[in-house]
């Protein structure tokens, strides 16, 4: 007993609490015809049933025209509200039937006429369970449904003889309607859930992609900062052997820097223990630059990709070789040229890439510029990416404060154009970022 005295008084608060939301239906939708369509049909039925309703029951059951009239209005009025507050229509709606149902036991022209529900009360309230599926819980839709059912089998068998099975009709057909209209709103609200969850995934995957690029960015350039900190302490340790006559104060003062360049190197490798994944064994080799650029391009060549290299207006170093330029520079400049090309091989294979590495004064520019892939070329072998490439392009260029410019061309080719200042003190805006936003991609 106590048990079914509890249902009833959940049943009971699912039918007197109606859905928080009074929002259109389906407006969460692009087209804005369906978010007008539910207020469109409920107006329309309304319109049809109200007069019709008046009509039928005055003309071929004879009631009173006033009393035709109130129990027409009661019973179609409250359709306007099937789409915004289709639970309070409901209790209108349901009391007016019931109501109209008692009416027409003493009306005169209730022989061979359909009780205890006319063809009116069906279609309205078929509609309206249909408003109520779409919105309301699936509790409150059983509570719904079982209400239903009391209320015609009570008039069923209050007057059996009158009774020609539209009771038992609208049982089945409100049934059918409040399953279907709730398995189609669950769904809906599913598949909505579900592009939420895309959502919030795709930012989240953004957010996971520049965390793994700067942290790849910050093992390379720990092998960067880890060799002149190792320059420091060497230095600072032979001062006093390579110096003659100098002072037991500066003899003091070069092994306490020896000292802290030594503490900071610990320090920096215990921190690298951290960034650095058991995957990452393979980028403990020295980082490359850009006396790298001639092979990552001839490597691009045997991939298919006509490519070619310019470099101009950059000092040679001491062995001849390399150019004089920040080492986290070069290390920039090499990984985006590198990306950039990958990013050809991938999406535009086998198209001409012309690669120009141009110094100026006080700067770096990194030019990849290539054009569309041949007709007869295959498929790119991918159609979409993550953007990891693009993400670290312009971390990689925020690190150093410089500037970077992406884009398609109007041939149907891909430019990246990086200027990377070789001043390391050029100044930044106060968060770091020069106009660039890391996450675009």
């Amino acid at each position: 007993m106590r048990s079914a005295g509890e249902l009833l008084r959940s049943l009971g608060a699912d039918l007197t609490t109606p859905a928080r939301s009074t929002a259109p239906l389906f407006a969460h939708r692009s087209s804005r015809l369906l978010g007008v369509l539910p207020n469109a049909v409920a107006v329309a039925f309304t319109v049809v049933l109200l007069p019709v309703t008046i009509q039928v029951l005055g003309d071929d059951y004879g009631v009173n025209g006033g009393l035709a009239g109130a129990l027409g209005v009661a019973q179609a009025a409250p359709l306007l509200l099937a789409a915004t507050r289709p639970l309070i229509a409901w209790w209108i709606v349901c009391t007016a039937d019931v109501a109209g149902a008692l009416v027409l036991l003493g009306a005169p022209g209730l022989d061979e006429r359909s009780w205890p529900w006319t063809p009116m009360v069906i279609v309205g309230y078929l509609v309206l369970c249909l408003g109520l599926a779409l919105r309301e819980s699936r509790r409150t839709l059983v509570a719904v449904w079982l209400v239903t059912v009391i209320a015609s089998l009570g008039l069923g068998f209050v007057a059996t003889e009158r009774s020609d099975g539209t009771n038992v009709l609208l049982i089945v057909l409100s049934g059918i309607v409040l399953l279907l209209g709730g398995a189609l709103r669950e769904r809906s609200e599913a598949q909505r859930r579900l592009a939420e969850q895309e959502t919030i995934s795709e930012a989240e995957r953004a957010q996971r992609t520049l965390l793994e690029e700067r942290a790849r960015i910050a093992r390379e350039l720990h092998d960067v900062v880890a060799h002149h900190m190792s320059v420091i302490t060497v230095q600072a340790d032979s001062a006093p052997f390579r110096i003659s006559g100098i002072p037991d104060e500066a003899r003091e003062e070069f092994g306490t820097i020896a000292a802290t360049a030594r503490e900071s190197l610990a320090e920096m490798r215990r921190l690298l223990g951290v960034l650095r994944s058991e995957e990452a064994r393979g980028e403990r080799e020295p980082q490359p630059g850009l006396e790298k650029l001639e092979q990552l391009v001839e490597a691009t060549v045997r991939a298919g990709v006509p490519a070619e290299l310019a470099v101009d207006g950059l000092a040679e170093g001491p062995d001849g070789n390399a150019p004089e330029l920040p080492q986290a520079v070069a290390l920039s400049a090499y990984r985006i040229v590198q990306e950039a090309l990958a990013n050809v091989v991938r999406h535009a294979p086998g198209a001409a890439t012309r690669v120009s590495v141009i110094g100026g004064p006080g700067t770096l520019t990194v030019l990849v510029v290539n054009g569309p892939p041949p007709e007869p070329a295959g498929a790119p072998l991918e159609t979409s990416g993550t953007g990891h490439g693009l993400v670290g392009m312009r971390e990689r260029v925020r690190l150093v404060g410089g500037d970077l410019d992406t884009g398609p061309l109007p041939d149907g080719g891909f430019r990246v154009a990086a200027r990377l200042p070789l001043d390391a003190h050029e100044e930044q805006n106060p968060d770091g970022r020069n106009g660039e936003d890391p996450t675009a991609a």
